[in-house]
């Protein structure tokens, strides 16, 4: 599977962006099965877990950072999973990436994933 991030952008402090994963590679029915999550690294920083879904959606997961203020969403019928960040702080500034694993129902652990996306850069300015 293929993943594809976009929807980055530059965002003032309290503004809202959504990020958007789109999959290749697997149909609707095969992506259900992928656990995918989202993480992301500042500069000089090592990359850190933001949210997870599991494989249906029903389970949601979240940094106790980001929590309250970002939303993670799946559309299986579209193999996109979305990151909707709210009240965004400079302090989020950084590459996020999504990935995607067919192992497990969900995780936080950024060893336990097999597929990356390329990454999309969020900057926020205060």
């Amino acid at each position: 599977v293929q993943l594809q991030a976009s929807g980055g952008g530059l965002v003032q402090a309290g503004g809202s962006l959504r990020l958007s994963c789109a999959a290749s590679g697997v149909s609707g029915r095969t992506f259900s099965i992928y656990a995918v999550g989202w993480f992301r690294q500042a500069p000089g920083k090592e990359r850190e877990f933001v949210a997870a879904i599991s494989r249906s959606g029903t389970s949601t997961y979240y940094a106790d950072s980001v929590k309250g203020r970002f939303t993670i969403s799946r559309d299986n019928a579209k193999i996109t999973v979305y990151l909707q960040m709210n009240s965004l702080k400079p302090e989020d500034t950084a590459v996020y990436y999504c990935a995607a694993d067919a192992r497990r129902d969900y995780s936080a652990n950024i060893y336990e994933y097999h597929y990356w996306g390329q990454g999309t850069l969020v900057t926020v300015s205060s």
